[in-house]
């Protein structure tokens, strides 16, 4: 076994680009690693040895194609809630096991780009819980302290991670279970904003609020993953000077050490050039309650009720998640709709709280509980680990947990920046950051950070820039854009509010859009970003009648743009009706 293999993305794309390693060599690698590790309850199924072993070969056998296959030879963990074709999936439920004949959306993106998945990783059963010790399968043993929970309901995946058995693995993340495992074992976990990532081939547990999270090493890796897992997000620059909310009142449930961690972390934020803004935290807190205190029970019920309240004691339910799931009998549609009332009133009143403020930031979690702990107040303790997390996909919000330090007894404690709907790339990229100046290690490996230059978004100013004709990838002009340091971020669409016309004149041709009071519809377009000192000699390159301007997208977002001036639409045809110009491009043959 050789421990000082680093398995971070960037690192093994490195040594794979320079043939010092083999996927073959890896694989190996991990399955000695597993091997010593011994029954660590990570996993609840693998791939045969063999087959990984074969896996490896043929993407060694392949390395001429590495550069396309921007994943090659990563080795990834999925969380046994979520599809892989050919693996059972349990949800930590031996009764509920099935075996998919198609991967999850999510999990089919990335092999397609070339990952290996290592194996199904153990949780707490139908995502329930924060702890990660509801599972007949056993509980992941914490690498810091096999005493204390590893935290759930992802709880094999963040194991797998910081434990250096896979780059990455997938976690998912209802009410905080891609953060507090995170938290506990000194790794990242982000918890994207949702429906950023698809959740076809997960089963569900609150399907109206689950998420597909990542867990990874580092910022850069996980942005990585995310660019693969979703395709290409509109982000944001770095934040240089923001402004950070701290909640009031703070709770730590008599963790002292957890206490001054966070307080050294928000003195270390305010160094890196952030204000500190406290929050009334109290909106928050009540609609964390209602997610198991709620009418939102009524929707795990929904989502495996059926099956628990049929099932004989040979399926596997564990006690305390049976009663969660089933409690939410007792709830009615009257209930339902009251409990949508008060969320609506208490999102305004949070939203509100954070205007102005580039990001919240929470502890992770407000301490960390033994396993014994657990035995004794299993509800109550599992409740306290979700005070920070609960509310944030009721809100619709992204968020990153990170790592932020140890306890004297050498137990991690991590942060949480939160941050608005589609800001998952903001957080990464300042997560980067946060990442470089803590200099804290990775997870329980002897893996290092990667290059600067491969953290997201690096410490660059970019301005985004909407194309919506002959600029766009592939076509005539989208090299004036590629030479100046041009970068893809998102294909989107325009508000309803313009009319696209197909102007005259010579080839390449090019349409002109123009925003209109009546009659708009929605224009497909893409979303660039260009270095702000070449953004300059960009606008220069454009000539009458087009032009740059403000450019309102679906999302309600604006970004700056072509648009076209209105006198020259007179003379052009109307091809609104197309949606977009390559749609058009395709009736001219």
């Amino acid at each position: 076994m050789n421990p000082a293999l680093d398995l971070g993305l960037h690192a093994l794309r490195s040594a794979y680009r320079a043939r010092t390693l083999t996927v073959r060599q890896v694989i190996e690698e991990i399955l000695s690693r597993i091997a010593e590790r011994g029954d660590d309850k990570v996993w609840i199924s693998r791939p045969a040895d063999a087959a990984l072993r074969a896996q490896a070969e043929a993407l060694d056998a392949r390395h001429a194609d590495m550069e396309t296959l921007p994943l090659f030879g990563i080795p990834f963990a999925v969380k046994d809630n979520i599809d892989v074709a050919g693996e059972p999936t349990t949800a930590a439920c031996p009764g509920f096991s099935y075996t998919p004949s198609r991967s999850a959306d999510v999990v089919q993106r990335l092999v397609e780009a070339g990952a290996i998945a290592i194996g199904k990783t153990n949780l707490d059963q139908f995502a329930t819980g924060l702890v990660g010790v509801r599972s007949p399968y056993g509980t992941p043993r914490n690498p810091f302290n096999a005493d204390y929970v590893p935290g759930g309901s992802s709880s094999g995946s963040a194991v797998a991670v910081a434990a250096g058995l896979a780059t990455f693995a997938l976690g998912t993340d209802t009410a905080g279970s891609g953060r507090v495992p995170a938290g506990f074992n000194n790794i990242v976990g982000l918890k994207p904003t949702p429906g950023l990532l698809s959740t076809k081939g997960v089963v569900p547990a609150c399907a109206s609020l689950d998420c597909v999270s990542v867990f990874a090493l580092s910022c850069a890796d996980a942005a990585a993953v995310l660019d693969i897992a979703q395709g290409n997000v509109l982000g944001c620059a770095p934040i240089a000077n923001f402004r950070f909310g701290v909640p009031k009142p703070l709770e730590f449930f008599g963790d002292k050490a957890y206490a001054a961690l966070y307080a050294e972390a928000v003195k270390k934020l305010e160094a890196m050039g952030g204000t500190a803004v406290e929050f009334d935290y109290t909106p928050f807190r009540d609609a964390a309650q209602l997610l198991y205190s709620g009418p939102w029970v009524a929707e795990r019920t929904a989502a495996v009720g059926d099956f628990i309240e049929k099932a004989d004691d040979r399926a596997g339910i564990w006690p305390v998640t049976r009663d969660i799931v089933l409690g939410g009998r007792k709830y009615s549609a009257v209930d339902a709709f009251r409990g949508q009332y008060r969320l609506k009133e208490l999102q305004e009143r949070a939203l509100g709280a954070m205007e102005g403020l580039q990001f919240l930031v929470l502890p992770t979690a407000g301490t960390i509980y033994t396993k014994a702990d657990l035995d004794r107040e299993p509800v109550l303790y599992n409740s306290n680990l979700g005070h920070y997390t609960n509310f944030v996909n009721f809100f619709r919000l992204s968020a990153l947990a990170l790592p932020a330090g140890f306890r004297a007894d050498g137990l991690p404690f991590g942060i949480t920046l939160v941050g608005r709907a589609a800001h998952d790339r903001t957080l990464l990229a300042f997560g980067a950051r946060w990442q470089r100046e803590r200099a804290l290690p990775l997870g329980k490996t002897q893996s290092t950070l990667p290059p600067r230059e491969a953290d997201p978004f690096p410490d660059e100013d970019r301005i985004a820039l909407a194309v919506v004709g002959a600029h766009m990838s592939g076509l005539p002009f989208n090299n004036q854009i590629v030479d100046l340091k041009g970068r893809l971020e998102a294909v989107a669409k325009t508000a309803p509010l313009y009319k696209l016309y197909a102007l005259p004149g010579d080839p390449p041709l090019r349409p002109g859009m123009v925003r209109v009071s009546d009659g708009g519809a929605e224009i497909e377009l893409e979303i660039w970003s260009l270095p702000a000192a070449n953004f300059g000699a960009f606008a220069r390159t454009i000539s009458a009648p087009l032009g740059i301007g403000s450019i309102t997208l679906a999302d309600g977002r604006t970004v700056q743009g072509f648009l076209c001036e209105a006198y020259a639409a007179a003379q052009a045809r109307d091809i609104t009706s197309f949606g977009g110009w390559r749609a058009y491009l395709k009736t001219l043959g």
